[in-house]
C-alpha cells in the first residue's frame, strides 16, 4: 500500500541552520495497517508525514502509494488519495462555511449545496449523527462556532468521507481536553476499523501507541529505531518501550510530554 525507500531530507543545507530531519528512512505498510508512531520532539514524525503528503520533495529515495510512484507528485494531487488531520482543530475545515457546505466540499462538490442531492444531504445528516455530538441538528451553522472537539470530529469525518488510500493523523487529539480527546480517539478507531483504512497516527501517549492499531514505530533523529508488531508488540508495557529506546539509542528518553502522558 505504502512503500518508502531510503528517503532523506535536509533543511537549510550548507548553512549554520542545517538540519537532517529524515535520514535514509524506509517503511512499508500493507493495506489495512494501523500504525502508531511515537518519538520525542524533533524525531522527524511530522516531517515524515509532510514527505508522504508532498509538502516538500525529499532529497533522495522514493515514495510509492498503492502502486503509484508519487515521489515528485505535487501535494494537491496527492491529497485526492491522502486524508490528513493536524494537531490544531482549526485546520482542516472552513470556519466561514456551514457544516453542510464543508461536507459538500469534502464530498467533491466544491462547497456548492446546489450540487448536492436531497438524498446526499440526508446521508450527511445520518453520518453526523454517528458522531454523537448533535451536529446533525446544526447543519446550517458556521463551522467557526463549533468547539475544538466538534471541529476535529467533523474534520475526521470530512477526511474519510471519500475513502482515502491513506489516513495521516498528526497528534489529532493533543490539543483537546482529556474527555473530548478520548471521544475523538474512539471515533477514530471506529472509522478506521469500519472502513478498513490504512492509517499512520502520531501520538505522544506511549500507552495509546501500544493499545491502538496493529503496529508501533518509534523514531529518533529522523530514523525508525523500533518497529513493533504481532507477537513482539503484544503485551508490551510503557516500561518495555523505554527500555528498548535506551538500548536502541544508547540514552534515556527525556521527553517530559511523553513521560507524563
Amino acid at each position: 500500500m505504502l512503500t518508502l525507500t531510503n528517503i532523506s531530507k535536509t533543511f537549510n543545507p550548507g548553512t549554520v541552520n542545517e538540519k537532517t530531519a529524515l535520514h535514509d528512512l524506509s517503511l512499508h505498510l500493507d493495506p489495512g495497517d494501523f500504525v502508531t508512531i511515537i518519538g520525542a520532539n524533533g524525531a522527524g514524525k511530522s516531517t515524515l508525514f509532510n514527505a508522504i503528503a508532498g509538502s516538500f520533495y525529499t532529497d533522495s529515495g522514493s515514495i510509492v502509494l498503492d502502486g503509484q510512484d508519487v515521489t515528485f507528485l505535487p501535494e494537491y494531487k496527492r491529497s485526492a488519495d491522502i486524508g490528513r488531520l493536524f494537531q490544531d482543530p482549526m485546520r482542516g475545515s472552513a470556519p466561514g462555511m456551514t457544516i453542510e457546505e464543508n461536507l459538500s466540499l469534502a464530498a467533491g462538490h466544491g462547497g456548492w449545496l446546489s450540487h448536492v442531492s436531497k438524498k446526499e444531504k440526508e446521508a450527511f445528516r445520518e453520518r453526523l449523527s454517528l458522531l454523537g455530538m448533535g451536529l446533525e441538528n446544526r447543519m446550517k451553522q458556521p463551522v467557526g462556532l463549533l468547539s475544538g472537539g466538534q471541529r476535529q470530529a467533523l474534520t475526521l469525518m470530512m477526511a474519510t468521507m471519500v475513502k482515502p488510500k491513506l489516513l495521516l493523523l498528526d497528534e489529532h487529539t493533543a490539543a483537546l481536553d482529556p474527555g473530548t480527546a478520548e471521544k475523538v480517539l474512539e471515533l477514530t478507531k471506529n472509522i478506521v476499523s469500519e472502513d478498513n483504512l490504512t492509517c499512520l497516527m502520531i501520538t505522544h501517549n506511549m500507552q495509546s501507541a501500544l493499545d491502538l492499531g496493529n503496529r508501533t514505530l518509534m523514531m529518533d533523529s529522523g530514523k525508525i529505531i523500533l518497529d513493533l508488531g504481532g507477537e513482539e508488540r503484544k503485551g508490551l508495557t510503557v516500561t518495555d518501550l523505554l527500555d528498548r529506546f535506551r538500548v536502541g539509542v544508547g540514552k534515556e528518553l527525556d521527553n517530559d510530554r511523553m513521560l507524563l502522558s
